[in-house]
């Protein structure tokens, strides 16, 4: 028996539990070892994370593939797993400690490990048990994460091959530094924030001119945001056509504070209307400025080289440096002026205050000017990040990317919605270098191992210059290192040994020492190996040859360059084949008002909340059936609360028909129905199976779940069963036989269709939905997908069509013209053909209950005062005199357009403002918007009712 009310929260762990008892969700069933594989690849949530929203949609959209291609009978591998999360985990990590009052350095790099794996093994991945609050049907059997020892091997292989092809490289290039966690960064973990700040206009005096402030040709004026950073100045920059100082190019000014000459070059990076016009080139600490530096190092800078002032902490250092730890060095002994010789380990931003100081004392201040502009922030930490230049690993992602290109260029893999391949050209033609080192503790610690290097005497060695050995194992760099050396070798263990030889260049060695590379590599470096990582690589498994290369790949945006495109290299480069054929971009999750959700605006949703509230089956159909191909999803808590209504009608719709004695009929043809109706419901459940399933094929999830929306709520609940109560209610025989058989026949059939968006309801339903003397054979889960099958019923469709249009009709100009459905109608039927006649006379009692009408009568042409609707083709008449008070009504109307149409003038004169347009928040722009298109739609209405008064008078 089918419970009175669904309950969610006591159906859906019990469900779920069930699917795994089973193994549903496992690849490679026996009984699907001649089936043809479909593989996924979830993008591995943090191993720190939580649910969120983007990770409700984009699991939900990957199992509403995974489900469908399941009961399609493909042997589907949707494969699960985490991220290691290298800066999130060891922040986490690293708090627990500062609670304790301990710091990793003390305890050193093996306990401090041995700790995270603790932390992991106890609080980690609950991601996992979130997603299957949601539904996902992942093998969870196969769950990787990317710091095991097989996935580890594959990274320790993927960087020696690429290292021995010349594709990773060491290299001292600018990348983001996060002085907070000691680390460079990557874009997407760097926010641009917006802050008020200063402008500074500072005067270099020009070389072999007497300073003068009152004189403006013995300097120039350069603006800047960040007076700290002059200190590593090289060059002075106009653009090459700012005839203020064209006869100051080649020349020299002074830097201040410092006193180096530095050349004034010309370089169209500088832009006349900005500031001064003038800029001052860092290449040390900024990357515009950095690019600059390499157009000119061979020419006017070529004595002049980056220079870095800064410590990995962000404090001043005006001191040569070596750093092991960090690899960081300082090439140059900045001679400074004695007023600030004393910034020395100074922190940045009080460095900024005493250096503007010095400069209002020395009349090298011009003017200081409120300037609000984007300042980068790394997003974990909150710091200001700092264009910092170090030495890091690099891959060559230029030679990687070509193939990756044309791969795209040539349709073996393509993006859904198309647009999106702009994209990601875009991004792989004008590729830079990718660093692949961070300075942390957890992760992949690079293979990379460093010993000194000999110098001519032999007895004597550079600690200085560090040569690599680059192997899979330390084996294998004892036994490359011995073979350079031709001499002993050990791996050095201790950290401060390593520091102590970095202080000695001269030491007679009776076995050489190696220490390792303290940097791990980028997350991103591991998680673009996972569509192969996770199948076994490097080893030669069989679910490698099954499910390589996978089938699509479902993913936000923001991520197409740093996962996508890294996929596709690595997948090209070591599988010689594309990770993946589709590559569906779903769009962002917002508000209700289109903006984006912060913890900062209060407007976050939790998808755990919803999911408590109104279950994870509502959740889940509202996020596929708002997912349309491009456009952003407004989510609000009442879409969630309509589908869980959804989800009620459903259910109580199967009540109905086990109340009626509907039960699944073994061997039932819907295609040998004789009744009217039946043919009809068989017609359009044929039809509902062909949209859903070319739009779930062509990615458009918004469609599939709209129509699978209308066809049980509108064609199979508002018609279909109301229209066959009668049958189902009245007495015995083969109508109600066979419309008792085909009434369980579609509500199975929509259980198929809806399972992929809406598992939880669908299983238990179809638990409970028994067979006439026998249980369900199996879970809905396995269950074969609808055969499209030939149904289409022309004449049926048109006969109950007829009757559903018309009624529709009725009841529009009921609620058009405020008559209630208390007061009962006549309709009458216009010069009617034989077959409408013949229609009506059928469903005469039905169409009255209906439509509320009176009677249903025949004439040659419409009365007078008669409302008329033309329906399919045939003139419906509505004879309301008597019932409404036409004028009445009529100045009811038009004050209504009066309204509407003002309201739309008031919208378009805002939308018309080009500055409200561009000043005001894209959510508020796009509320008016769909204000205006709301009112469209109602002054559409309002001019029908009119002409239909208009009509009638």
């Amino acid at each position: 028996m089918i419970d009175k009310t669904y309950q969610p929260s006591a159906v859906e762990g019990r469900i779920y539990a069930k699917w795994e008892e089973a193994g549903a969700f496992r690849a490679g069933r026996p009984e699907r070892l001649n089936a043809k594989p479909y593989c996924i690849v979830i993008p591995p949530p943090n191993v720190t994370g939580s649910l969120h929203m983007g990770h409700a949609l984009n699991n939900t959209l990957q199992d509403v593939l995974a489900r469908f291609e399941r009961m399609r009978g493909r042997d589907v591998l949707w494969q699960p797993g985490t991220d290691h999360a290298g800066i999130a985990t060891q922040m986490v990590v690293e708090r627990q400690l500062m609670e304790r009052q301990e710091h990793r350095r003390e305890l050193g790099r093996e306990k401090f490990l041995e700790k995270v794996w603790a932390w992991k093994a106890e609080s980690g991945g609950a991601i996992t048990q979130q997603l299957k609050r949601l539904g996902a049907s992942c093998d969870w059997s196969r769950e990787r994460f990317t710091m095991d020892e097989g996935l580890s091997r594959a990274v320790r292989k993927v960087f020696v091959e690429l290292y021995r092809a010349g594709l990773i490289y060491k290299d001292k290039r600018l990348v983001n530094w996060d002085p907070k966690l000691g680390t460079a960064i990557s874009d997407l973990e760097v926010q641009q924030v917006e802050v008020k700040g200063n402008l500074w206009h500072i005067r270099y005096p020009l070389a072999g001119a007497r300073f003068d402030p009152n004189d403006p040709s013995t300097f120039i004026t350069v603006a800047t945001t960040r007076p700290e950073t002059m200190l590593g100045d090289v060059a002075v920059a106009v653009h090459p056509d700012d005839e203020r100082y064209t006869h100051l190019v080649g020349k020299h000014a002074i830097l201040p504070l410092v006193g180096r000459r530095i050349p004034i070059i010309a370089d169209e990076y500088s832009d006349p209307e900005k500031g001064t016009g003038a800029v001052k080139i860092t290449p040390a600490h900024d990357f515009n400025d950095f690019e600059v530096w390499q157009r000119h190092k061979d020419r006017e800078l070529s004595n002049y080289k980056p220079v870095n002032i800064f410590s990995p902490e962000g404090r001043l250092l005006l001191s040569p440096n070596f750093d092991f730890k960090t690899n960081v060095i300082n090439e140059f002994i900045l001679q400074v002026d004695q007023t600030i010789n004393d910034l020395n380990h100074e922190d940045r931003f009080r460095a900024r205050k005493r250096i503007v100081a010095a400069l209002e004392g020395l009349g090298l201040i011009e003017k200081v000017e409120a300037h609000t502009h984007a300042v980068p922030h790394g997003d974990r930490s909150g710091a200001v990040i700092e264009p910092f230049l170090t030495d890091q690993w690099y891959v060559d992602a230029k030679t990687l990317a070509a193939p990756a290109i044309a791969t795209v260029r040539g349709g073996r893999t393509v993006f859904v919605p198309r647009n999106w391949e702009t994209t990601y050209f875009n991004w792989m033609e004008n590729i830079q270098p990718w660093c692949i080192s961070r300075q942390l503790w957890w992760g992949h610690q690079i293979p990379a191992w460093y010993g000194p290097t000999p110098t001519n005497d032999a007895l004597k060695y550079d600690y200085a210059n560090w040569k690599p050995f680059v192997a899979e194992t330390e084996d294998g760099v004892l036994r490359a290192a011995s073979s350079f050396y031709r001499m002993p070798v050990h791996i050095e263990k201790d950290e401060k040994a390593a520091a102590d030889y970095g202080l000695s260049n001269t030491t007679n060695l009776r076995s050489v020492p190696l220490w390792r590379d303290e940097d791990v590599l980028d997350t991103w470096f591991s998680s673009a190996l996972w569509p192969f990582s996770t199948l076994g690589w490097p080893g030669d498994a069989p679910e490698l040859k099954r499910y390589y290369p996978t089938d699509a790949l479902v993913t936000g945006f923001d991520i197409i360059f740093f996962w996508v495109a890294r996929m596709m290299m690595m997948g090209l480069h070591f599988m010689a084949d594309a990770p993946f054929h589709t590559v569906y971009i779903h769009a962002l999750v917002r508000d209700e008002r289109g903006a984006k959700m912060s913890k900062s605006k209060g407007n976050v949703i939790d998808p755990l909340a919803l999911i408590d509230e109104y279950g994870a089956d509502a959740l889940r159909f509202t996020l596929a059936a708002m997912a349309a191909q491009g456009r952003d999803i407004k989510l609000s808590t009442q879409r969630v609360e309509g589908y869980r209504n959804f989800a009620t009608k459903l259910w109580n719709a199967c009540r109905f028909a086990e109340i009626n004695h509907c039960a699944t009929v073994s061997g039932f043809d819907p295609a040998s129905a004789k009744e009217t109706l039946n043919r009809w419901i068989a017609h359009e459940t044929g039809k509902a199976v062909r949209e859903i399933t070319e739009a779930i094929e062509a990615y458009k999830f918004n469609e599939a779940a709209g129509a699978a929306y209308r066809f049980v709520w509108n064609i199979f609940c508002d018609w279909y069963l109301e229209l066959a109560k009668p049958v189902l209610q009245g007495a015995d025989g083969g109508a109600k036989d066979e419309t008792r058989a085909m009434t369980a026949w579609v509500r199975d059939e929509i259980l198929k269709l809806l399972h992929p968006f809406t598992p939880f309801v669908t299983e238990e339903l179809w638990q409970v939905t028994a067979q006439a003397g026998a249980a369900r054979d199996g879970l809905l889960a396995l269950a074969p997908w609808p055969k499209q099958r030939a149904l289409d019923d022309l004449e049926a469709e048109a006969e109950i069509g007829w009757i559903i249009d018309l009624v529709t009709a009725i009841r529009s100009v009921r609620a058009e013209m405020n008559i209630t459905m208390a007061t009962e109608i006549p309709v009458v039927l216009v010069a009617a053909s034989a077959a409408t006649q013949a229609r009506a006379e059928r469903w005469a009692d039905t169409m009255r209950r209906l439509a509320r009408l009176s009677e249903i009568s025949f004439a040659p042409r419409p009365p007078q005062g008669a409302v008329q609707l033309i329906v399919r083709g045939e003139i419906a008449a509505l004879p309301l005199k008597g019932v409404i008070d036409f004028a009445a009504e009529k100045a009811r109307l038009e004050k209504e357009m009066a309204r509407v149409t003002s309201d739309i003038a008031r919208i378009d004169a805002k939308l018309g403002n080009a500055d409200f347009v561009a000043r005001a928040p894209e959510d508020v722009v796009e509320g008016e918007r769909e204000k205006r298109e709301e009112a469209e739609t109602r002054r559409l209405k309002i001019d029908e009712a009119l002409a239909r008064l208009k009509g009638a008078a």
